[in-house]
């Protein structure tokens, strides 16, 4: 199993790594703050987990391994934007679309570690803060990135993301504490969410939204 979330959490951090690149290639970010916000965006959920439960230094730190992978993600996508120029916009039409099933691949793997990792963290008594850990360490570096660029909060307005990594974190909190089995727990967990967000992103699953008329006349 650990061979199987080592590989996960590879693709995770690229599939993030990529995803933050493209959006500060979008805001015009120079290649330094395009390697910024991919590296912030694949590790900085679990940063901020790490920190909340009082592990420090974060976990990231002796796993450099995985900055670094995220780091040649980032640049990568950088030099392809940068030579390709007008072409980009297609070509980056075909790497989003591959990137959705990678990305909630990763949310799904980054949300039940996260939950995991807080429950070896000695917090297996409080669902809430577990479910929280989890769900900060699947959207926390997505956030991050938004903040730093400027752009719209995505799990605020994407389609069913952060209520995805909601309902998976609960299931796999109340799988692992009720069964003995970590793998089926950990299975059913990630299905959950890779499912719930690729369904919302075919069917554009939307939550309500309030549509307030301004008045023109003021």
């Amino acid at each position: 199993m650990d061979s199987v979330f080592f590989c996960l959490e590879i693709l995770g951090v690229i599939a993030f790594s990529i995803s933050g690149a493209l959006v500060a290639i979008r805001s015009k970010f120079d290649i330094f703050g395009v390697l910024v916000v991919g590296v912030i965006t694949a590790v900085g959920g679990g940063i901020t987990r790490d920190i909340l439960v009082g592990q420090l230094p974060p976990k990231i730190f002796d796993n450099a391994y995985l900055v670094a992978v995220a780091a040649l993600s980032a640049v990568l996508t950088f030099v392809l934007a940068y030579f390709k120029g007008r072409k980009f916009s297609i070509i980056q039409e075909k790497i989003e679309e591959i990137n959705n099933y990678f990305d909630a691949l990763g949310l799904a793997v980054f949300t039940v570690m996260g939950v995991e990792t807080t429950l070896n963290y000695g917090f297996s008594y409080n669902i809430l803060i577990c479910v929280t850990m989890g769900v900060l360490t699947g959207v926390g570096g997505g956030l991050m990135r938004d903040i730093f660029t400027r752009s719209k909060i995505s799990i605020f307005t994407k389609h069913v993301y952060a209520l995805a990594s909601i309902v998976g974190a609960t299931v796999f909190y109340i799988l692992r504490i009720k069964i003995q089995f970590a793998t089926i727990s950990t299975l059913v967990g990630v299905l959950v969410i890779f499912v719930l967000r690729l369904f919302a992103t075919k069917y554009h699953w939307e939550l309500p939204k309030a549509h307030i008329e301004e008045d023109k006349g003021k």
